[in-house]
């Protein structure tokens, strides 16, 4: 038994030292760092000056909006392949193929895929040749550094993680209770509706949290896609650390991101909890 539990210890230990080391260390030397000014006194200037300046609430104000957008864009997309996958594809092979397919994606850089989007969405890019050639436009329109080319990228990079973490709740679903449904005389529509979605709510979320925060951070793809004519909270914080070395203020930044971040998810978690669950909305 002593073993066992030395196993267990040990087994434990590594990965909450590791955590410790590169994650806790790090952020509560940003948030001191937050509180200081240049001279290393405390103060809080650096949150005064966020507040004082319209330019970062209006930073954050674009930040959660394209990453709200690109969260609902990317559950309309992942959601329906996310339920092919699981309902539709019948063969294991077929649906690891489609899972590899999902996530082969996310074997190339940000950067490549971002500067791929480029080539697609410019001017003389695919997207406007196409555009131009169906008659829809009459001249190329401009997407690229739009905020629209940013919820593109955006989108196409984290639809996996919506598709990965809606199929594996999808899984999970009873399907008796979907053939109860349609033997009861409902359509498959109304199957859905009624059974299969309010079941396959935990994923929905779920998946839309992981977006949602991985958009909130983005910072490669926002940079690349925008042009330098939008800018997000994250190309701020880098910023001030890579260009104007005010580590004090990027820090600030930094918490105040994830502080309001944190409030948000919390806040939607709240009205979520209050709502009936799946399946009592099935019963």
């Amino acid at each position: 038994m002593r073993i066992r539990n030395g196993w267990a210890a040990l087994l434990l230990g590594v990965p909450l030292a590791f955590m410790a080391a590169f994650f806790l260390v790090p952020f509560v030397v940003v948030v001191v760092a937050s509180f200081q000014n240049a001279a290393g006194e405390w103060s809080l200037a650096n949150y005064a000056r966020i507040l004082a300046d319209s330019y970062y609430p209006n930073v954050l104000y674009t930040t959660f909006k394209l990453s709200l957008l690109a969260t609902v864009v990317s559950f309309l997309i992942g959601y329906p392949i996310a339920y092919y996958i699981v309902n539709v594809v019948r063969s294991r092979a077929g649906r690891r193929l489609c899972y590899i397919l999902v996530i082969m994606p996310l074997f190339t850089s940000n950067i490549v895929r971002s500067f791929g989007w480029i080539i697609l969405l410019g001017r003389q890019g695919i997207v406007n040749a196409t555009l131009v050639t169906l008659g829809l436009t009459e001249r190329p329109i401009p997407i690229l550094f739009t905020e629209l080319s940013i919820v593109i990228g955006l989108t196409y990079i984290l639809v996996p993680f919506m598709v990965l973490t809606v199929a594996g709740v999808l899984q999970t679903i009873d399907k008796s209770l979907v053939e109860a449904s349609l033997d009861l005389g409902a359509s498959r529509f109304v199957t859905f509706a009624k059974v299969t979605f309010p079941l396959s709510l935990p994923g929905v979320i779920a998946g839309s949290l992981i977006v949602f925060t991985l958009a909130v951070s983005a910072y490669v793809v926002p940079s690349i896609m925008s042009g330098g004519r939008t800018v997000v909270m994250a190309m701020s914080i880098f910023e001030q650390y890579g260009s104007l070395f005010d580590f004090n203020f990027g820090a600030a930044l930094a918490v105040g991101l994830l502080v309001v971040t944190l409030i948000l998810i919390a806040l939607s978690l709240f009205f979520i909890e209050r709502q009936p669950s799946g399946r009592q909305a099935v019963q």
